[in-house]
């Protein structure tokens, strides 16, 4: 999956509003970032390397594997493949919309 593949279903995932109120960051190291911005209505979803409430570091691939349900996000952060900086209940909440 590219960059834009994935931002494309985040936005189709997140729709007008995840609920959540914040600013979260994927950060996928020199693949990029996607950046959701549930602040505004409708949400932003896009690829600026902006401030967040939370960021979730992790590879690509790693993303794709939790995506497609091949690979348990809190396995994931356990074995130090996703890292969390800033609020962790946003986090949590993240599976239930993006799951």
């Amino acid at each position: 999956m590219t960059l834009d593949e994935i931002t494309q279903e985040m936005k189709s995932k997140v729709g007008d509003s995840a609920g959540l109120n914040k600013v979260i960051k994927f950060d996928f190291g020199d693949d990029g970032v996607v950046r959701i911005d549930d602040t505004q209505t409708p949400a932003v979803v896009d690829n600026s390397d902006g401030d967040a409430d939370t960021t979730i570091t992790i590879s690509k691939d790693d993303f794709e594997e939790i995506s497609s349900g091949k690979q348990n996000a809190q396995m994931a952060f356990m074995m130090g493949k996703l890292q969390v900086a800033g609020d962790m209940g946003v986090a949590m909440q993240l599976g239930q919309i993006l799951g």
